[in-house]
């Protein structure tokens, strides 16, 4: 009998159904590979057995009794630990207090006694072959080490079962083979991994058996005895698909207004080389820890590159830091827009102005800003957005999340631009907001504004797009032009790992 069964599991949100009726089963000591395209219902899957969500219908059952998972707290004390690719650690705790964070501890005199705490942990460090301290604070630790850590605090709950998402985004190739080999061991100890990942080769070499999923659906299982790297890529994409063109980007009429010569940093950029043309909205496609965002960060000066070099109209740049990029007409709208581009509490003028102050002043020398200015420019900005609020004094946090990204990008429109670089424009916008916010980037382009889009929901790509560029592990696997840029042909690319990417500007 099966450690872990699903039956018939359901979850919709807002009438969009996330998962429809989807069968799962993982036994003790399997290593059971999860896999399918952004959106088809992996991380609904797992919040689900984290007691995160609760399931519309279906059932789950451990040892073949049904249970329901009220909270996360739930689904640890009956064996199931999760490990997110951002990992949930507190940055200045130690390993020990991480491992054992929520347990119940001996105490006296209302203090800790730690000594039975750090033996119980020391136990399972020597397990995992840890080789570093485990009184410093894990923020000074390496990705790979933090990864230790998470997997350490679930064996001290005594998991039975480990869901591992994304584990080796951030590692290199060393740091993946050690981690490989620790659920390795841990298998033939009995414990149950579900490893979710959208790198094949791995779900190859690891997994005993893989479930596909696909739009909400589970549309293969196999073994690895049956299991090939062309029918999971079929699987995943919903039928055969020829490999993507790669020629070169057609004439885009305006000239190159940005462009990048083999930049890179560390493992998670490598060798990348662009062009961007004013007037030209440019896609970057991938999957998960390609590397998108962090290309972009580089661009706008957010993180530095470790080699290669940026130029601004044929010359080259080395950006000292967001605020460079800003003054030469580069903005960005990052992915996270309630935490990184907007003052929540603060209302609609206050963040559309926040980027340019100086013409609100009521005279240069005198850092005063005119009220007055600065709502006459915030209602254009919003009457040119069509941003739907009462009034430009209503904070950010009371408008919708499409009204609220309109507000992002008029933030930029204040100033001069020349290149405006997008994180997941339409994410978490509704399909009318979505349609406006693509409207707003292609006048954008019109007027001669060069564009680089990112977004993991591949079908708007082909409409908003003149190019698309596809990342796999840091690197541009390919180019995609015109009617060549389709769903398929994304996805084709995307799961091109060890083919052999190229670079060309």
């Amino acid at each position: 009998m099966p450690f872990l069964q699903v039956r018939g599991l359901a979850k919709h949100f807002g009438g969009v159904q996330a998962l429809k009726g989807v069968d799962l089963d993982i036994a003790a000591g399997e290593v059971h590979g999860l896999v399918g395209a952004n959106g088809a219902g992996k991380s609904t899957l797992i919040r689900l057995l984290a007691g995160l969500y609760q399931p519309d219908a279906g059932s789950i059952m451990v040892d073949g009794k049904p249970v329901t998972i009220v909270d996360p707290e739930h689904a640890s004390e009956i064996g199931l630990n999760f490990i997110h690719q951002d990992l949930n650690l507190v940055p200045k705790f130690n390993a020990i207090e991480n491992m054992t964070l929520g347990l119940p501890k001996a105490s006296r005199f209302g203090l800790i006694t730690w000594g039975p705490v750090r033996r119980q942990v020391e136990e399972v460090a020597r397990r995992l072959g840890v080789d570093f301290p485990l009184d410093i604070p894990v923020e000074t630790l390496s990705v790979a080490n933090q990864w230790l850590i998470s997997i350490g605090r679930a064996l001290v709950r005594r998991a039975r079962l480990i869901a591992m998402d994304e584990p080796t985004a951030s590692l290199s190739a060393e740091e993946a083979g050690r981690l490989f080999q620790i659920i390795r061991e841990l298998s033939s100890d009995g414990i149950a991994i579900l490893y979710v990942s959208h790198r094949l080769d791995e779900i190859m070499d690891l997994c005993d058996r893989v479930t596909v999923f696909k739009d909400g659906v589970r549309v293969l299982r196999t073994d690895r005895a049956a299991m090939t790297k062309g029918g999971l890529v079929r699987a995943i994409v919903g039928c055969d698909v020829a490999a993507a063109s790669s020629a070169g980007a057609p004439d885009h009429g305006g000239p190159v207004v940005l462009e990048t010569r083999h930049l890179g940093r560390g493992i998670i950029v490598r060798d990348v080389s662009l062009q961007l043309h004013a007037g030209e909205v440019l896609g970057l496609a991938g999957l998960v820890g390609a590397g998108r965002s962090e290309l972009v960060r580089l661009i706008f000066g957010a993180d530095r590159a470790d080699t290669g070099t940026i130029l601004l109209d044929g010359a080259p740049w080395r950006p000292a830091g967001p605020h460079d990029a800003f003054a030469r007409g580069i903005g960005f709208i990052p992915e996270e827009r309630r935490s990184q581009g907007l003052v929540l509490q603060k209302d609609v003028s206050f963040n559309i102005n926040l980027a340019d102050l100086r013409p609100l002043r009521y005279a240069a020398p005198i850092p005063l800003i005119s009220l007055s200015r600065a709502a006459r420019r915030a209602k254009e900005v919003a009457h040119q957005l069509q941003i739907k609020t009462p009034r430009v004094t209503t904070p950010v946090i009371e408008l919708s999340g499409g009204n609220q990204q309109k507000v992002v990008i008029g933030k930029w429109l204040t100033r001069h631009l020349r290149v405006l670089i997008l994180d997941e424009p339409s994410r978490g916008v509704d399909v009318g907001a979505r349609a406006e916010i693509h409207r707003i980037i292609k006048e954008l382009a019109a007027g001669g504004v060069g564009v680089i889009v990112i977004s993991s929901e591949v079908e708007e790509l082909p409409d908003l797009c003149n190019r698309v560029l596809v990342m796999v592990e840091g690197r541009v696997a390919g180019e995609l032009t015109g009617r060549e840029i389709t769903k398929e042909a994304i996805l084709q690319l995307s799961y091109a790992h060890g083919q052999g990417a190229t670079t060309k500007p």
